[in-house]
C-alpha cells in the first residue's frame, strides 16, 4: 500500500509540474512570419494568437486572396514553432520519455 501511496504523490507532483509548465508557456511568446516578413503572427506558448502584423505593402485591394492566404502561412508557421515550444518543455518535465497521447495545448 505504501507503493500506491508513493505512485499518487508523483502523480500529483507530476500535474503540479505540468499546471507549472502551462502557465509558463502562456507567458513565451513566438513568431511566424510569409512572404518574406511581409506578414507576421505573434502567438504564445499555447498557440494563441496575441498580434498580426501586415506590412502595407502587401495590401492590395484587387488581390485580397493572397493577403488572406499570407496571414493564414504566417498563423501557422507560429503556431507550428508554439507546438514545438510546448513539446520541447513536455519533454524536459518527463524526462524524454514520449507519452502515448496528445496533450491539450
Amino acid at each position: 500500500m505504501a507503493d500506491f501511496m508513493k505512485l499518487m504523490q508523483q502523480a500529483q507532483q507530476v500535474q503540479s509540474k505540468l499546471q507549472e509548465m502551462q502557465a509558463e508557456l502562456e507567458k513565451q511568446v513566438v513568431s511566424g512570419s510569409s512572404g518574406g516578413g511581409m506578414v507576421t503572427s505573434t502567438v504564445d506558448g499555447k498557440g494563441n494568437v496575441t498580434k498580426i502584423h501586415i506590412d502595407p505593402s502587401v495590401v492590395n485591394p484587387a488581390d485580397v486572396e493572397m493577403l488572406e492566404d499570407l496571414v493564414l502561412v504566417a498563423v501557422r508557421d507560429a503556431q507550428k514553432k508554439a507546438s514545438e515550444l510546448a513539446e520541447g518543455e513536455m519533454g524536459k518535465l518527463t524526462g524524454g520519455f514520449n507519452l502515448p497521447f496528445k496533450l491539450p495545448f
